[in-house]
């Protein structure tokens, strides 16, 4: 009986969850190391990420066409909240970090990056340099950028800022706006828009 009262806290309550790890991680337990290890067996715990995991699969495949594979974590925690709100199993952004973590050894390029002060999940192996980054990271304040705003903030060659945009783009990462008076191209970044979130979060 208080098996079960623990799995059913263990899947409803996101503090206990983040006090159970922060137990674990004191006596030197990983209790995710193993779905066969005594926690997973004793409270399910490995059952939960599991299905957290495959969750998160899910939702950066059907968000990827928009977003390029790169989802911000707030945002696909949204996502998540949506999709289990009938079993009222609540998730923390630590639970899809969890969750994540263990996905890294399907080798399919899941990852957590951090660009500014945004962390956002990586689900395809595209690798993204410094140059890359810092137009993320601008774009973060309203959602696009143009040239001529990171050329200016940075101190750029036009090049430059053209070469990393377009790399960008053909990772599926940006999208061009061209429909404004002033004439200049916007490139928007949809895993950076909390437009694209906001209007996402019922997938």
């Amino acid at each position: 009986m208080i098996c079960v009262c623990l799995q059913n806290d263990i899947r409803k309550n996101p503090a206990f969850r983040a006090q159970f790890h922060e137990m674990c991680a004191k006596v030197g337990v990983d209790p995710l190391a193993s779905n066969k290890g005594f926690w997973a067996e004793l409270l399910g715990i490995g059952d939960f990420y599991y299905e957290l995991g495959v969750q998160i699969i899910e939702v950066c495949m059907l968000t990827r066409s928009h977003n390029g594979g790169l989802i911000s974590l707030q945002e696909l925690c949204n996502h998540l909240r949506q999709r289990r709100k009938k079993d009222r199993e609540a998730v923390t952004e630590d639970d899809c970090l969890r969750a994540i973590s263990k996905l890294k050894v399907l080798g399919s390029g899941f990852e957590v990056i951090t660009v500014g002060k945004k962390k956002l999940v990586r689900s395809v192996p595209t690798e993204l340099n410094k140059d890359h980054n810092q137009i993320l990271e601008l774009a973060q304040g309203q959602g696009f950028v143009t040239v001529e705003e990171v050329q200016r903030r940075h101190s750029w060659t036009s090049g430059r800022v053209i070469d990393a945009l377009e790399t960008l783009l053909e990772e599926g990462l940006a999208m061009i706006d061209d429909g404004h008076k002033d004439g200049k191209r916007r490139y928007w970044f949809p895993c950076v828009s909390s437009v694209y979130a906001t209007s996402g979060a019922d997938t």
